[in-house]
């Protein structure tokens, strides 16, 4: 009777430490604003089949995005840029309008607010 109670926590510790496991990763996901979310969602778009590189842009090598695809990241960073409290004439004045200057700032945004997350749940463990 000992050995199948004590079998029987072992399971239940077991199946609640696989089940904490998976809160955490969506706790991750869900610590995202909309923003990031947005952002997100655009950069991955990216790797879909109609937004890959075509063959004139592969040829170009060049490292930089195609305006065509820097068209598919700009309102998603545009929205995480200004979340942060910064106004319309605040980005145009620090990037000039320049699309890959608000690209690379938004990226720097995100990464900086994935960090604090990653922070936020390292403590909470």
């Amino acid at each position: 009777m000992k050995k199948q109670l004590l079998l029987a926590a072992f399971a239940i510790l077991g199946l609640s430490s696989c089940t904490n496991e998976s809160n955490m990763v969506n706790t991750a996901e869900s610590m995202k604003t909309i923003e990031m979310q947005n952002y997100d969602k655009a950069f991955r778009s990216l790797g879909d089949p109609q937004n890959r590189p075509t063959e004139e842009e592969k040829k170009s090598k060049t490292t930089e995005l195609s305006d065509r695809r820097k068209a598919l990241l700009l309102p998603a960073s545009r929205a995480l840029i200004l979340s942060t409290g910064v106004t319309e004439s605040q980005l145009m004045r620090q990037t000039n309008g320049d699309t890959s200057a608000i690209i690379i700032w938004a990226t720097k945004i995100y990464l900086q607010k994935n960090n604090e997350i990653a922070g936020k749940i390292k403590s909470q463990n």
